[in-house]
């Protein structure tokens, strides 16, 4: 008990230190977030705090993937921090100075590649490579889109790295239970700026980066039982459902999905003149009331965890429909049409 409030209290402090360092470090360097058409907030912010996530990440997970029961393989551990470091430096980079998306898209490629390879190389057959590169770029870049108001990455970081720690610890995964512990105390040490009017913003060293912890330890769960897969997608549901759809509709319209925009159901919450604390409040509550209860569900039935997640999937994507077509009447002048 006392090593598991050690760690997650070093996760914590690293993270609010780092946080608190990064207000200055990004105001004498400019990196500030200007208000636009395709941002939603109203005064001119730093970003890059994330990187104190990444850098409490760093120091404690491999500590904690090492030496508690259920410690994983080094070549694992090691290869996941590299991941993590590649992806943590190419948003660093984007957060100085614009990076284009192809390079931002190869290294993103490339941790997710090294991490994966290293992790099927433990058991599971090489063939699941592709579907994995294919989940850990999304998931990068999903929960880099979904970084667009206060305090809503933080807090999901939060929920979901609580949830899966629960996932591992019922599964007998003490190390992994507290590494996705370690997150969630990083994210609520970087949460205490950014309620609310945040002080700063989380920038794309932090989005990325959680992304691909997300994904990492999701896809763990999924080495140590293929279906603790569907209870982790479970969590992650009011981020994936958003971002897909969001994708999805861009795509369908011809517009340029690749580009900024405040087409996310979350912006629209906000556009249609509601507050971010009050958008994060509606995510919570779907997490909370729906996501938790079905996530456990299915922990609870494995047998029918497939089932329940396909349910939960469609049932998100009926609510945000119905949701972003309200959003959109309320917006639409009288007499105008407005895509969604």
């Amino acid at each position: 008990m006392y090593t598991t409030i050690g760690w997650l209290l070093s996760s914590f402090l690293i993270s609010v230190l780092l946080v608190r360092g990064a207000i200055g470090y990004a105001r004498r360097r400019g990196m500030l977030d200007q208000p636009g058409q395709r941002r939603s907030h109203s005064l001119p912010t730093p970003r890059g705090g994330g990187i104190g996530i990444v850098v409490a990440m760093l120091v404690c997970l491999p500590g904690v993937l090492w030496s508690l029961p259920a410690a994983w393989p080094a070549e694992v551990i090691a290869s996941l921090c590299a991941a993590l470091l590649l992806v943590a430096l190419a948003g660093w980079w984007d957060d100085h100075r614009s990076l284009p998306a192809l390079p931002r898209l190869a290294v993103q490629l490339l941790g997710v590649g090294l991490f994966s390879s290293t992790l099927l190389a433990t058991g599971p057959s090489v063939w699941w490579l592709p579907l994995l590169l294919l989940g850990g770029a999304w998931s990068i870049n999903l929960h880099n889109f979904m970084d667009g108001i206060d305090g809503l990455l933080a807090q999901q970081a939060i929920f979901v790295g609580i949830g899966i720690g629960l996932l591992a610890w019922s599964s007998a995964q003490p190390a992994l239970a507290l590494a996705a512990g370690l997150l969630a105390a990083a994210a609520l040490g970087f949460w205490c700026f950014n309620l609310p009017p945040a002080r700063i913003f989380m920038g794309d060293v932090g989005s990325g980066s959680i992304g691909l912890l997300v994904f990492a330890f999701s896809a763990m769960l999924w080495r140590v039982d293929h279906a603790l897969l569907w209870p982790a997608l479970i969590l992650s549901s009011a981020f994936v459902a958003d971002a897909s759809l969001t994708l999805l509709t861009r795509m369908r319209h011809g517009r340029r999905w690749y580009t900024a925009h405040r087409e996310h159901l979350y912006q629209w919450l906000v556009r249609r003149g509601g507050t971010h604390a009050g958008a994060g409040a509606a995510y919570l509550g779907w997490n909370l009331l729906i996501a938790a209860p079905l996530a456990w569900l299915a922990w609870s039935h494995l047998y029918m965890a497939l089932p329940i997640t396909i349910a939960l999937y469609l049932g998100a994507t009926a609510a945000w429909l119905s949701l972003k077509r309200r959003c959109l009447r309320r917006h639409q002048p009288k007499g105008r049409h407005v895509a969604a």
